[in-house]
Parts: C-alpha cells; structure tokens; sequence
C-alpha cells in the first residue's frame, strides 16, 4: 500500500500543477491537489518503514478522505457543465471531480487494504502453529 500512496500521489502532484499551467498561473488554488499528493507520497514513504508503516497509511487513509470531501463539489459541477449550462470556472470543475474520483479510490483501496491486513492477523493468531 506504501506504492499505492506514492502512486496517488504522483498523479495528485501532476493533476495540480498541470491544473495551474493551464489557467496561466492565475489560481494558486489550482496547486491543493499538488498539496494533498504531496503528504501522499511523504506518508508512501514513511510506510516503507515497518514499525511505521500502520500509522502513516492510517494518516494517507485520512489524507485521502479530506481531499475528497474537499474536492467532491466539483462533481456537481462537473455534471452541471455536463448538462450544458454554464459554471463559472470549467477548469476547476473538472480538476475536482478528477481529484474526488482519486482520492475515493485511494481511500476505498486503503480501507480493503486494511481489513485484508486485520483478518490477516487473526488468521495467523488463531493457526495452531501461533499458539504453539
């Protein structure tokens, strides 16, 4: 999962940097999703350290959650722009929506990844080779 948060991420950092090229480096706000990508890949990092490793994917899990709750607006207006009427920055819409749709899909991974790890250890708990 350590990969999987550097991987996010990654493509966090791009989407928030392309997003602020694109709008000639008008909107700072344009850089949040390079912000949310870059505690991704810290805590991708930090989780490639074992006796880290629970702590920082529990913070990524968090990360990723705000960065959705932040982001989700702009699939509303995504599907408004869809729709055919006219939002006031279509740039930034679709910048949301895309990093709302990254980071439920981060965080649904990481939430599989966790109860996979905890019926992992229960499972190794209860083998009769533990409790010899």
């Amino acid at each position: 999962m350590a990969n999987t948060s550097v991987g996010f991420g990654v493509v966090l950092i791009v989407l928030g940097v392309a997003g602020y090229f694109a709008t000639g480096g008008q909107s700072p706000t344009a850089l949040i999703p390079t912000g949310v990508g870059l505690l991704l890949v810290l805590l991708g990092f930090l989780a490639r350290k074992p006796r880290l490793r629970m702590h920082a994917m529990h913070g990524a899990a968090l990360v990723g959650l705000v960065g959705f709750a932040g982001s989700v607006g702009g699939l509303g207006q995504l599907v408004k722009m869809i729709a055919g009427e006219t939002i006031a920055r279509p740039p930034a819409a679709i910048a949301r929506s895309v990093m709302a749709v990254l980071c439920l899909a981060f965080v649904a991974l990481t939430v599989r990844s966790f109860i996979a790890a905890r019926s992992a250890r229960r499972k190794a708990s209860s083998s009769p080779a533990a409790s010899a």
